[in-house]
């Protein structure tokens, strides 16, 4: 996914009220948009740099969004709404080789009444749900975590691909890990027990757990590579 024009880069100053950022460009202190409610844990120290990119709508009141932290040397994603556009091109461009050559690819699609998941997916009559979780969190220089703050949101989520299971769909879900160098994935069972909990019921009933690596410049965000799930 390349990003619309270049990125701005500057420092972070503080984030408030969950969808604010204050950052120093150059000599002028800008408010951007924060495009991530997470607790963006281990990324707000104040001097970090920051990289926002400009938009020109009249409607809009902040003229920045925030795309990208550079946090311990690594440049991190932050903006949660790229993460469907990012899974949705490797979908597109073979770049997951256990969901590669797909039939049909369609996007937030309903499961039941409550949920929706973020991809179907039709090959050779087989269908296959697949929610994406967006990953920002690292504690160690190799190694990503989920999540940064407990999510009953999530865990519902691992229910329900049970569930799609019991309903004869393959079902998926890909941790899209937005941190440059990481080499091994793991949920952070310390920060949410109850989700790795549901996380080791989901992988037992056949839910089918990656880790995909993106590679991270000013200019564009992808797929990159696939990295090692970790079970402790």
């Amino acid at each position: 996914m390349e990003f619309t024009k270049s990125l701005i880069k500057g420092k972070l100053i503080k984030r408030y009220k969950r969808f604010f950022v204050d950052v120093k460009l150059n000599k002028e202190i800008v408010t951007a948009h924060c495009p991530n409610t997470g607790s963006m844990k281990g990324l707000l120290d104040e001097g970090n740099d920051v990289y926002l990119l400009k938009n020109n709508d009249p409607k809009r009141k902040l003229k920045y969004g925030l795309e990208i932290i550079k946090a311990q040397k690594n440049l991190v994603g932050v903006n949660t709404h790229m993460a469907n556009k990012i899974v949705n091109h490797g979908l597109r461009n073979n770049l997951i080789k256990e969901l590669k050559d797909s039939d049909k690819v369609k996007a937030e699609v309903f499961f039941n009444k409550e949920t929706r998941f973020d991809f179907l997916l039709e090959k050779k009559k087989q269908k296959s749900f697949i929610e994406v979780k967006n990953v920002t969190l690292f504690r160690d220089k190799k190694t990503a975590e989920f999540p940064d703050a407990i999510t009953s949101r999530g865990s519902k989520h691992l229910l329900t691909l049970i569930d799609a299971i019991k309903k004869g769909y393959k079902t998926y879900l890909i941790f899209l890990v937005q941190i440059q160098n990481m080499e091994y994935f793991k949920i952070a069972k310390d920060i949410d027990s109850e989700y790795y909990e549901n996380y080791l019921k989901a992988k037992k009933a056949g839910v089918n757990f990656l880790a995909y690596r993106c590679k991270i410049s000013s200019k564009e965000i992808f797929i990159d590579k696939k990295i090692i799930i970790i079970d402790e």
